[in-house]
């Protein structure tokens, strides 16, 4: 089973920083657990990481039977002081906010944070609180931790609010922070956005209503007013795309390695130079 990849930037700085102070062989074994198939539950609460990751049954130690292990990751939180001071630059600063409402981790973010002296992403082991895994292995990380790192990561990928969680801070209290600005006032509706929920769906297409009035075939076909003798040259219309660029370069749905966005954009390049001669 191919294990999907950590593809932002701010994922791949995370498991770089781990890289920094973990056995590199450790780490790439965990990688195979971090698969559903492997971790079993997964949650994050209060910016405490829990998760269940099923190990091997090995006769030669007397495991006869799979065992479960729970592991629990928490990083180093961040005080009031700290976050009252961030949340405020972010709120006044049109760039964060953009990139914020985008799904994106701006790369400038630590910025936020200079007058604290912290930085929102790991750099050491000293950045984690706690590293815990039930498992006989005195190691730290042991592989099973280790493949929680990889979910995590991946979780953070989708979701870059998910890194301030946890940070200490939590998203109602980060929406009311941003919410005294007003910039912040914008990303801070984003903060809490409930998923919008869909119905099963009753037909693979649209279905036309049934009306009592009866059809003028005749306007159908020839129009209400006949079409003007010359039409104006069509401009080529600026499409912002925002519903495509609000879910950053990597959305929940999308499980390919390149960029959503860059994938859209060369999609709609070819679909307009494809039909340029017949505009």
């Amino acid at each position: 089973m191919r294990q999907a990849s950590v593809r932002t930037w701010w994922g791949q700085r995370f498991m770089a920083a781990l890289s920094g102070f973990t056995d590199s062989g450790r780490l790439q074994r965990g990688r195979a657990y971090s698969s559903d198939k492997r971790i079993l539950e997964f949650q994050v609460s209060d910016g405490l990481v829990r998760a269940t990751v099923r190990g091997n049954i090995n006769p030669y130690f007397d495991v006869y039977e799979e065992p479960r292990y729970e592991i629990s990751i928490q990083l180093v939180p961040f005080g009031a002081k700290a976050w009252a001071g961030a949340t405020k630059k972010i709120g006044t600063n049109a760039g964060l906010v953009a990139r914020l409402l985008m799904g994106e981790l701006p790369d400038e973010i630590d910025a936020a944070f200079a007058g604290a002296k912290r930085q929102l992403l790991p750099v050491t082991s000293k950045d984690f609180k706690i590293t815990e895994c039930s498992c006989p292995d005195f190691a730290n990380p042991c592989k099973h931790i280790a493949g929680v790192y990889y979910r995590l990561a991946r979780e953070m990928d989708a979701d870059p609010f998910l890194l301030f969680e946890l940070r200490g801070m939590q998203r109602a209290s980060l929406r009311a922070e941003l919410a005294g600005t007003p910039l912040g006032l914008a990303l801070a509706s984003l903060v809490d956005e409930e998923p919008v929920s869909t119905g099963d769906a009753t037909s693979l297409v649209a279905r036309p209503e049934p009306t009592s009035e009866s059809p003028d075939y005749r306007a159908f076909w020839l129009g209400a007013r006949p079409l003007p003798g010359e039409s104006p040259p069509m401009q080529h219309a600026a499409v912002p795309a925002i519903l495509v660029k609000k879910g950053g370069d990597y959305p929940a749905f999308w499980n390919n390695d390149a960029s959503f966005i860059e994938t859209m954009e060369a999609l709609y390049l070819q679909v307009r130079t494809k039909n340029k001669k017949q505009l």
